[in-house]
């Protein structure tokens, strides 16, 4: 099987939801959050986790991820600005499906803390 590589920046509120999860699977989305979009470029995922998580919450991580490749088709990668700022869009009533096609653990690869 072929997998993508995906990353998602989070606070530490979503990282608890994971470790809870054993790290297989992403948590349900709020309400106001119709859309699941892990990111297909680390530097992306690095920028929002140490630039907009670390203000806001404290901390910020990147998480690194493998889901079936030829399952992934079948959502839409999105330009969110600059050319290499590209977001997988999962909707949210379809997240447990997706969960059940990712390969392997989610594993933290980056984390930022904000000075003392």
């Amino acid at each position: 099987m072929t997998t993508l590589t995906l990353w998602r920046p989070v606070g530490p509120a979503e990282l608890d939801l994971l470790r809870a999860a054993e790290w297989r699977a992403w948590p349900p989305r709020l309400p106001d959050q119709p859309i699941f979009y892990p990111v297909l470029n680390e530097d992306y995922a690095i920028k929002i986790a140490r630039d907009w998580n670390v203000p806001a919450h404290g901390s910020g991580y990147v998480t690194r991820f493998e889901v079936d490749a030829g399952f992934a088709e079948r959502y839409p990668v999105r330009q969110a600005g600059g050319r290499t700022i590209l977001e997988l869009w999962v909707p949210a009533d379809e997240l447990e499906e997706f969960n059940a096609h990712i390969v392997g653990p989610i594993e933290v690869v980056h984390e930022f803390h904000a000075e003392a």
